[in-house]
C-alpha cells in the first residue's frame, strides 16, 4: 500500500507539473498565478502546495531527480575501484550520446520550449541554484575524505562545470545549430573540463 501511495503522489506530481508547465510555455512564467494553475488542475492552492512548496518548483521538480546523480555516479565508482571523475567524465560522455536533454544536447521541440522557459526566467535560473547546492552537498559527501573542506570544493568546481558545459550545449543548440554538429564540440569541452579538474583535484 504504501508503493501504491507514493506512485500515486508521483503520478499526481507529474500532472500538476506537466499543467503548470504548459501554461507558463503559453503565457510566460511570470503572468501565471498559482491560483491559475491551481484551478486549471482542478485542486486548492494548499493542495498544490503540499506537493510543490513554491511556484519555481513546478518546473525545477524535474531536476530534482538529478540532484544525486553526481553523488551516485561517484558512490558506485568507489565501489567498483574506479576514479570518481574518471567516471563522472563517463558518465556526461553517456548522456551526450544519448542526447540527454539534463546535458543540454537535445532538439526536440518540446525539450527546447523548456530549456528556453528554464534559462530566459531569472526566477527559475535563481531558483536552479538551489538545486544546485543540494547537489554539492551530496557530492562532496560522496567523494568524502579527511578534509570535508577539500571535498566541498572539489563539489563545487564538478558541479560548476557540469553546468557550465550543459549552458553551453543550451546555448547553441537553441540558436539554431545541429545537435550533430554540437555533439563534437560537447565531447571536446567535457574531456577538457574533466582533464582540467583531474590535474587539480585528488579524485
Amino acid at each position: 500500500m504504501s508503493g501504491l501511495r507514493e506512485r500515486k503522489k508521483e503520478r499526481t506530481r507529474q500532472a500538476l507539473s506537466d499543467i503548470a508547465v504548459a501554461l507558463f510555455l503559453e503565457k510566460g512564467f511570470d503572468a501565471v498565478s498559482v491560483a491559475e494553475i491551481a484551478a486549471a488542475a482542478e485542486v486548492s492552492k494548499p493542495t498544490l502546495f503540499r506537493y510543490f512548496p513554491a511556484k519555481e518548483d513546478l518546473v525545477l521538480h524535474r531536476f530534482a531527480d538529478h540532484e544525486d546523480e553526481p553523488a551516485r555516479v561517484v558512490a558506485a565508482a568507489r565501489e567498483a575501484g574506479a576514479a570518481p571523475l574518471d567516471a563522472l567524465r563517463d558518465h556526461v560522455l553517456a548522456g551526450l550520446e544519448r542526447r540527454d536533454p539534463v546535458t543540454g544536447l537535445n532538439d526536440d521541440p518540446r525539450v527546447l520550449a523548456f530549456l528556453r522557459l528554464l534559462y530566459g526566467t531569472p526566477a527559475l535560473v535563481a531558483r536552479m541554484h538551489a538545486y544546485q547546492g543540494r547537489s554539492e552537498e551530496l557530492l562532496a559527501g560522496a567523494l568524502g575524505g579527511d578534509d570535508p573542506l577539500a571535498a566541498r570544493l572539489a563539489a563545487a568546481q564538478v558541479v560548476a562545470v557540469l553546468r557550465v558545459l550543459a549552458e553551453e550545449n543550451v546555448r547553441r543548440i537553441t540558436a539554431g545549430e545541429p545537435v550533430g554538429e554540437v555533439l563534437p564540440a560537447a565531447v571536446a569541452a567535457t574531456r577538457l573540463a574533466f582533464g582540467r579538474l583531474a590535474a587539480g583535484l585528488p579524485y
